[in-house]
């Protein structure tokens, strides 16, 4: 027994559904004009889960729009998304227009696409094998309404499994920033995900070590909870610069937790920021070292 598919409530043929009128009505119904210009994109990839990897990406967001940059972030972790917390942004009631699904803006005009963005229940589980995660990070790519942007972040799942390499491998990218945390596990692990990105023959900008140091707020002694900081080390092994080393404050899992990341003042973003600004300089102009807003 044929069911009657989205499109087919015009269809002169619905009596006797034809697969092929169908199929094409149904595309028809969902193709786009794609008007999309985004000048860099950047993949946040981590070898492992929990390093923070979301939450860099959320600073380097805030911090690029708070300097004037159009910027959009693209949640690709289908199964363990975490943009939409950190923004403050709900689910729901997504508008598609013309030119694709309309993300959502967050109060610095940050335009964010997430899987929990079309459903009322953020803790709602996804249960899709490898090729739908993947096939949904690039319709993101694909099918959103991204207009024009300076930076597009795409904050990639844990692993070198089916999402990040469908990015890797699909979207135009500019680079690749790679988040760490000092611990022995996830210094091995990272070094997969370096190995993974250059045989796929991505740039990688940089690393950056989180969660690396906490400095007690009373007396001002310098805490190591993971232990010694590896990213120095991890650099020199692999020839990738070390961007940022990051200490464990409690106010971004504060601000975070409450919906209000782009409210950080993180300067120690700061130098990861630049390096990225330089790969939307011309050539002339990043040999030389200098910088210009966009």
């Amino acid at each position: 027994m044929k069911t009657e598919k989205p499109a087919c409530g015009s269809c002169p043929d619905k009596g006797e559904l034809c697969e092929e009128t169908c199929t094409q009505a149904v595309a028809a119904e969902f193709r786009f004009a794609p008007r999309n210009d985004v000048k860099s994109v950047i993949a946040v990839m981590s070898g492992k889960g929990g390093v923070g990897k979301s939450t860099v990406t959320a600073l380097l967001a805030s911090t690029m729009a708070k300097r004037g940059y159009r910027v959009g972030v693209l949640d690709g972790d289908i199964t363990g998304p975490s943009i939409p917390r950190l923004f403050g942004l709900k689910g729901g009631n997504l508008r598609t227009g013309p030119h694709g699904i309309s993300p959502r803006e967050t109060d610095l005009g940050i335009k964010v696409i997430s899987l929990n963005l079309f459903t009322e229940r953020e803790d709602e589980a996804v249960i899709w094998r490898g090729p739908l995660l993947a096939g949904a990070v690039k319709q993101f790519w694909e099918e959103v309404d991204w207009g024009k942007l300076d930076y597009l972040f795409v904050d990639l799942p844990p692993g070198t499994g089916d999402v990040p390499l469908t990015v890797l491998q699909s979207l135009p990218l500019k680079g690749v920033v790679i988040v760490l945390s000092p611990q022995d596990l996830a210094v091995m692990i990272v070094k997969k995900a370096v190995n993974m990105t250059r045989q796929l023959n991505v740039p990688i900008v940089g690393l950056v070590e989180n969660m690396a140091y906490l400095e007690c707020p009373r007396c001002g002694e310098v805490l190591y909870p993971f232990g010694k900081p590896q990213g120095e080390q991890v650099s020199r092994e692999t020839g990738i610069p070390l961007l940022a080393t990051l200490p464990i404050k409690p106010d971004i899992t504060r601000f975070g937790d409450g919906g209000m990341v782009e409210m950080l003042e993180a300067g120690e973003v700061s130098r990861i920021v630049e390096r990225l600004q330089e790969l939307n300089l011309p050539q002339e102009l990043a040999e030389n070292g200098q910088s210009e807003n966009s």
